[in-house]
């Protein structure tokens, strides 16, 4: 009877550890995910994140572009003359902070020095956002993220 008792518990234990370490794992996992965020939190993210923004675009801009990842299949259903809109905002963002992102990148035909410029790239007319996917949902799901990394955006309520 007691080495059933202990046999129960040591699963348990055993299943509580295993448990915690998916979640744990998950999390690391969530971290590491591309993303792009909100437009228009793009004045408000840390340093951290809009540098990491910047590389996010740049690699998406170059070789990574048509790379499917989850959170960021919506742009390529888009012209890479969107994904360059956005990656201005950003880098404007980099220059309001003193960063000095290469010039390069101002070109919205450029695509990073492994990777073949396009001929030509057509403007594309954009409204209130540059993607529409990034919604109030999508505003939200951001915030979300973000403040699972301790990051609170102060003025938005998501």
């Amino acid at each position: 009877m007691e080495k059933t008792f202990l046999r129960e518990r040591f699963f348990h234990v055993i299943y509580d550890i295993l448990v915690n370490i998916i979640e744990l794992a998950t999390e690391v996992l969530k971290e590491k995910m591309m993303r792009l965020w909100h437009q228009i939190l793009i004045p408000h993210i840390p340093r951290q994140q809009l540098l990491g923004q910047h590389r996010e675009c740049c690699a998406l801009r170059g070789n990574g572009w048509g790379r499917k990842h989850s959170t960021v299949n919506y742009v390529f259903d888009h012209s890479p003359y969107l994904l360059y809109r956005y990656h201005i905002l950003v880098m404007e963002e980099m220059k309001r902070r003193g960063y000095h992102p290469d010039a390069l990148w101002q070109d919205p035909c450029y695509r990073g020095k492994g990777c073949e410029a396009y001929l030509d790239l057509e403007e594309v007319s954009i409204g209130d956002r540059i993607y529409p996917e990034h919604d109030q949902f999508y505003l939200r799901e951001c915030l979300e993220n973000l403040k699972a990394k301790n990051i609170e955006i102060i003025g938005f309520n998501g």
